[in-house]
């Protein structure tokens, strides 16, 4: 089955855009000559389709055809191209976009302030920067700067791949081509608050902690009750320095604005991301209280970056943050995922304990744990055939991964039931 050709939205697609867009084949490649010659071969598999265009809950091919998108790596909360991201940027790249960074520039000023006023109480000291490994970057320096230089991590956790960032991704795919990676690190398994109260009996003050509410690439893990709290209060027991990286799970995407809301823990730092860009520019941010931000505080050059709080991705990340809220995006977000749990694991329920070993998950990030590896792989390109999009995980390769927009409605929830239904049923006979 193809995917859908564009009907009302479809409409708005830049036909001048696709027209000067090269073929396929020579878009193909390029990226083979300039590129990645993987990422060629990934593109070719998955039908060599050329995307041109967004709107929505939805993209668009130049071959004129339109993809449900229910992957896009949790960026998309707000959809893609909201209108008032949008106009924001437009208004931005109108006047200002990049600073001098000698004056004071109000645009950063304003986003942290509203990023601040959506945080955990006492969170607010705002550091942007340009992504979300970038991220982790600022916030285990700012633990290095107060003596904490033990770093400990989950496993199954992914924080990036930058090189202090990927000695917190304890995954050794990705961590063996570049070793020797920071040393004195220590993963301990997720979920479990005995193990990490034993490495912090032996490390104490010199441990700066890492963890993410859900773990989106280790494969939508959900923790047990509590263990957040636990978490943060072992570390407040021992002066160990805590980091929640919520660049996947936060501003929405687990159907509360946080992923720690109501764990009774407040983090030395916050890492936010994806969402903030409300789906136009890249942009992301350490958040931190006033004591552990208080090196970067005192000596601004400290730790900067050319492009970091720059006023075309403040304006993108200040109009998220505000239509979020103005929207009650978070609501939408918690019913939508109730409503679209439920039917996934009812189009699932026939094949649990044949094709699928289990369904979970938390507001709009939901995870289809397949029994094999190869599975994964036939469902994504079955359901790009049948017009959705949708994710693998990189730190767990049997699961199937979904972060729809919190803008799609019953008419696409059902699609992508319909479209889930017939990919399980096809894999299903293929692989016996």
């Amino acid at each position: 089955m193809t995917a859908t050709t564009p009907t009302t939205t479809a409409e708005a697609t830049p036909t001048t855009v696709a027209e000067a867009v090269p073929s396929p084949t020579r878009i193909a490649r390029l990226y083979r000559d300039h590129l990645a010659a993987g990422r060629a071969v990934l593109g070719t598999v998955l039908g060599g389709m050329v995307e041109t265009a967004s709107e929505g809950a939805w993209v668009f091919t130049q071959d004129g055809r339109r993809y449900l998108d229910f992957g896009g790596y949790g960026v998309f909360i707000l959809g893609h191209r909201h209108p008032a991201v949008t106009a924001a940027v437009h208004r931005q790249v109108d006047t200002h976009p990049l600073a001098s960074r000698v004056f004071l520039e109000p645009v950063a000023a304003r986003a942290a302030e509203a990023l601040a006023a959506h945080t955990p109480d006492g969170l607010d000291r705002v550091h942007f920067v340009n992504s979300g490994a970038e991220a982790t970057e600022a916030a285990l320096k700012l633990a290095r700067a107060h003596g904490h230089t033990a770093l400990v991590s989950a496993a199954g956790g992914y924080h990036g791949k930058t090189l202090g960032a990927l000695s917190a991704t304890a995954n050794p795919t990705y961590q063996r081509p570049f070793e020797p990676l920071l040393p004195d690190t220590t993963v301990v398994p997720y979920g479990d608050a005995g193990a990490l109260a034993e490495t912090l009996a032996l490390l104490g003050e010199r441990a700066c902690v890492i963890v993410e509410p859900v773990q989106g690439e280790g494969g939508v893990r959900i923790p047990p009750p509590g263990y957040l709290a636990e978490v943060g209060r072992l570390c407040a027991a021992h002066g160990a320095f805590l980091v929640v990286d919520e660049i996947q799970t936060g501003l929405g995407r687990l159907g509360s604005w946080w992923g720690l809301d109501g764990e009774r823990v407040r983090p030395d730092a916050l890492l936010v991301g994806k969402s903030l860009s409300g789906g136009v520019v890249p942009v992301a941010a350490m958040v931190a209280t006033d004591k552990a931000y208080h090196p970067f505080s005192r000596d601004p050059y400290l730790h900067t970056s050319t492009f970091a709080a720059s006023p075309i991705a403040c304006a993108a990340a200040l109009a998220a943050v505000e239509t979020l809220d103005r929207e009650d995006a978070v609501s939408r977000a918690r019913a939508i995922g109730l409503r679209l749990l439920h039917g996934v694991r009812a189009v699932c329920a026939p094949y649990l304990g044949g094709l699928v070993s289990e369904v979970r998950g938390r507001g709009l990030l939901i995870g289809l744990e397949l029994t094999v590896e190869q599975a994964v792989g036939e469902m994504i390109l079955e359901l790009v055939g049948h017009g959705v999009l949708v994710n693998h995980s990189l730190n767990a390769g049997r699961v199937l991964r979904l972060t729809p927009p919190a803008v799609v409605g019953p008419d696409e929830v059902r699609l992508f039931l319909d479209a889930l239904t017939d990919a399980l049923r096809a894999v299903a006979a293929r692989l016996g």
